[in-house]
C-alpha cells in the first residue's frame, strides 16, 4: 500500500476540512499516512481552536480531525511556523509534535503528497 502524507499550508476552514477529511479517508483504507502543517496551516494544531464551523458542503474540520488524533496519525507541525505565532506544543494534539523542513523532505520523498 502506497504512504501518503497531507500537508496543511493555509489557514483556512475548507483548506483544514478537505486536508483531514482525505487524510481519514487514507487511514481508514489501511494506507500508511503522515500529515505536516506549515506556515499559517499549523494555527490547526491548536486543540483550543473552534474546528466546528462548517463549510459550504456541510461538513467541519471536527467532523474528521477526532479520528485522525485517536488513531494517532502522526502530524509534525513546523517548528519555525509555530514559534513565530507563539504557538506552544502544550497546546498541541497529542498525535502533533514539533518537526522540521528535513523530516518533511524525507516523508515526501516515500509517500504520495497532497497539498492544501
Amino acid at each position: 500500500m502506497p504512504n501518503f502524507l497531507f500537508v496543511l499550508s493555509k489557514d483556512d476552514n475548507e483548506a483544514a476540512t478537505r486536508c483531514f477529511q482525505f487524510a481519514k479517508i487514507a487511514h481508514s483504507k489501511g494506507h500508511h499516512v503522515d500529515m505536516f502543517f506549515i506556515d499559517s496551516g499549523v494555527t490547526w494544531a491548536d486543540k483550543n481552536r473552534d474546528h466546528s464551523i462548517t463549510t459550504a458542503t456541510g461538513d467541519c474540520p471536527g467532523d474528521y480531525l477526532p479520528y485522525l488524533v485517536e488513531n494517532e496519525v502522526k502530524t509534525g507541525i513546523c517548528t519555525p511556523c509555530a514559534k513565530n505565532r507563539n504557538i506552544d506544543e502544550a497546546s498541541f494534539y497529542p498525535n502533533m509534535q514539533l518537526d522540521g523542513g528535513p523530516h518533511l523532505i524525507d516523508m515526501a520523498a516515500e509517500a504520495k503528497v497532497f497539498n492544501f
